[in-house]
C-alpha cells in the first residue's frame, strides 16, 4: 500500500500543537506534504465524480463496458475519499484501524475492477464471447474478494495501525505488506499489461484481415470501432497503477533502509508519495 513506515512527519506534542519530527529544521516540509496530499486526493475525487456524472447524464451505463467503468469510478471515488480524510496517527485507535481497513479495501476494489475490465476485453476480443452475464461475477470478485483480503490483517492480531502519512499496515509488518499488496499488485499489473498488448495485436490483425478480404460488414465495423475505443481508454490502466505505486514502494524501501540510522527521510520521495498515491482515481479517468 501507499504508506510510510514508523517515521512520522508530524508528531503530537503538548496540547493540540504538532511538530515536524522528520524535518525539525524545516517544518514547512510537513506543510507542503500535507497540502500536496490533500490537493492530489481532491483532484482524484473531482475526476471520479466527473466520469460518474458523464456516464449517468448521457446514460452510457446502458453499455456493458461503460457500466464496468462506472463501477470502477465508484470504487476509485471511495478510495480517493479515504486519502482526503486520512491523517497521521500516533497511536493505534479504532479510527486508525478503520481508516487502514478502508484504504486496503478500496485499493483492492479498484485493482480488481481493473482486472475484471481487462478480462472482459480479453474474453470479447480474443475468445469472441459475450460477457454481459458475468456482471454479478465481476461484482463478487471486485467487492467480495477485496473484502476477504482486507480482513486478512485481522486474522492473527490486528496489524492495521499508524503507518506514516495515513494508517495502513503498521510498521514492521513487511511480510504482510508484500504478501497482500505489493507482490499481487505488480504481478497482476504485469499480467494485465501483457494481455492488453495481445488484445491490441489481435484487433489490428483482425482489422487487416477484414480489409484484405472485404468480408467486413457495418455491424462488424461498429463492433471493431467500439473495441478499439475501449482498448484505447483502458490499456493504460496497469501502467497507471504501477506508476502510482512505484514511488510509495521506493519510499517504503528507503525508510526501511534507514531504520537503524539517524537523519531525515528523503523529502522528495515523501513528496512524490503524497502526490502519486491519492492520484490513481483521476489517473483512470
Amino acid at each position: 500500500q501507499l504508506s510510510r513506515d514508523c517515521s512520522h512527519p508530524w508528531q503530537k506534542m503538548a496540547g493540540n500543537s504538532t511538530y515536524c519530527v522528520d524535518w525539525p529544521d524545516n517544518e514547512g516540509h510537513c506543510d507542503v506534504i500535507r497540502v500536496v496530499k490533500l490537493s492530489s486526493a481532491s483532484v482524484s475525487v473531482a475526476g471520479c465524480l466527473f466520469v460518474i456524472f458523464i456516464i449517468v447524464l448521457f446514460k452510457k451505463y446502458h453499455f456493458f463496458s461503460q457500466r464496468l467503468v462506472l463501477w470502477l469510478s465508484v470504487a476509485a471515488l471511495l478510495d480517493s475519499i479515504g486519502y482526503v480524510i486520512a491523517r497521521p496517527h500516533y497511536v493505534k485507535t479504532d479510527a486508525c484501524v478503520l481508516e487502514a481497513f478502508w484504504m486496503m479495501y478500496f485499493d483492492w476494489a479498484v485493482l480488481l475492477w481493473v482486472c475484471c475490465i481487462t478480462f472482459n476485453l480479453f474474453w470479447n476480443v480474443v475468445k469472441h464471447r459475450r460477457t454481459n452475464n458475468l456482471e454479478k461475477v465481476y461484482h463478487f470478485v471486485s467487492w467480495g474478494v477485496a473484502l476477504i483480503i482486507a480482513c486478512i490483517p485481522f486474522s492473527n492480531g490486528i496489524v492495521y495501525g499508524p503507518a506514516g502519512l495515513w494508517c495502513w499496515i503498521e510498521s514492521g509488518e513487511n511480510a504482510v505488506r508484500f504478501g497482500i499488496w505489493y507482490i499481487p499488485l505488480f504481478a497482476l499489473s504485469f499480467i494485465m499489461l501483457i494481455l492488453y498488448c495481445y488484445i491490441v495485436i489481435v484487433i489490428n490483425r483482425r482489422a487487416r484481415s477484414w480489409e484484405g478480404t472485404g468480408t467486413s460488414n457495418p455491424e462488424q465495423e461498429r463492433a471493431m470501432v467500439q473495441l478499439k475505443r475501449d482498448v484505447k481508454q483502458l490499456r493504460l490502466y496497469p501502467l497507471v497503477y504501477m506508476a502510482a505505486s512505484f514511488f510509495p514502494l521506493v519510499d517504503r524501501i528507503q525508510i526501511a533502509a534507514r531504520s537503524h540510522k539517524n537523519g531525515s527521510p528523503i523529502f522528495i520521495l515523501t513528496l512524490l508519495l503524497a502526490l502519486s498515491a491519492p492520484l490513481q482515481g483521476s489517473a483512470y479517468q
